[in-house]
């Protein structure tokens, strides 16, 4: 199943590239976002996660509600998200195409004869340089982490929140760009060096089964990578630590919980926001390579 030849000129190009993205990003939204809600509740605890305390950690003040207020209740913040999240996959995953050909024009390596190094350095060094630019959508997903980890902003409007936060929605955007730098380059480094390895040149030229396990090599590789700032990040913008820094977030963890903290909530996550990287990655090249073809 691989996408048809190419005919369509820059405008064309464009389409494919930012509505497979955007595609992607709202189908990753319906189908993630309750998983989401989950790891970052894990993340932000202080306690040790266990069956006793389960029901309090996930759920929160529903924790002895019925299923469905349950399961509700694993949606806060979606309004946020749907802004954030869209948005993200259209800038990122839409944008990074076109700086690693800027890239390849200001070092003048042939997109056409391109060694497996250079692909992944290129890929990589494109990905990171789109993950740091990240940082202008910080506070949608502030808000998001707020309206899923604490209970007293999910009663607050969006300009309620805006005034009485004001710039400190930007608050951890150096643990973020922190993390997204390294993470975006394992990301789209790792997709390409896998797409290398498979014998692909052109890597458009994927199949769809191609793609997801591409996308899975280098969704693994940025989860890994970018767990342990993660952690720091999803504190800071919680709103539950009050107005510690990252550093000392940093010192408390390793004084209080041990390093093994930093992994917190790895687990689900890789379980959870692997599937959905993996999905929404697979499905935004599938799609850009199709109608930048079609």
């Amino acid at each position: 199943m691989t996408p048809p030849p190419s005919s369509g000129g820059n405008n064309q190009k464009a389409f494919g590239r930012f509505a497979g993205a955007g595609c992607a990003g709202v189908a990753e939204l319906l189908i993630f976002h309750p998983v989401d809600t989950v790891a970052k509740r894990l993340m932000n605890s202080k306690e040790k996660f266990s069956s006793s305390n389960a029901s309090k950690v996930l759920f929160q003040e529903h924790a002895n509600a019925g299923v469905l207020k349950k399961y509700g209740s694993l949606f806060p913040g979606i309004g946020y998200g749907a802004v954030y999240k869209i948005c993200q996959r259209v800038y990122k995953f839409g944008g990074q195409p076109y700086a690693k050909e800027a890239m390849q024009s200001l070092t003048g390596i042939d997109k056409n004869n391109t060694t497996k190094a250079q692909s992944v350095l290129l890929n990589g060094a494109s990905g990171s340089m789109m993950g740091a630019g990240e940082v202008v959508l910080l506070p949608f997903d502030v808000m998001k982490i707020k309206a899923q980890t604490n209970p007293e902003f999910r009663k607050m409007s969006m300009g309620s929140v805006i005034r009485q936060e004001g710039m400190g929605l930007y608050a951890g955007w150096q643990w973020t760009m922190g993390r997204n730098i390294p993470g975006s380059f394992a990301l789209f480094g790792g997709n390409a060096l896998a797409k290398e390895l498979m014998g692909l040149k052109d890597h458009r030229d994927a199949t769809f089964l191609q793609t997801s396990l591409s996308a899975m090599c280098g969704s693994v590789s940025s989860i890994i990578v970018a767990c342990p700032l993660d952690v720091v990040k999803t504190r800071i913008q919680s709103g539950s630590y009050g107005d510690i820094g990252g550093v000392k977030i940093i010192s408390e963890i390793l004084k209080k919980e041990g390093a093994g903290a930093f992994f917190k909530g790895w687990v689900p996550k890789t379980l959870t926001v692997g599937p959905k990287l993996v999905f929404s990655f697979t499905v935004a090249q599938y799609l850009m390579a199709m109608w930048e073809r079609a």
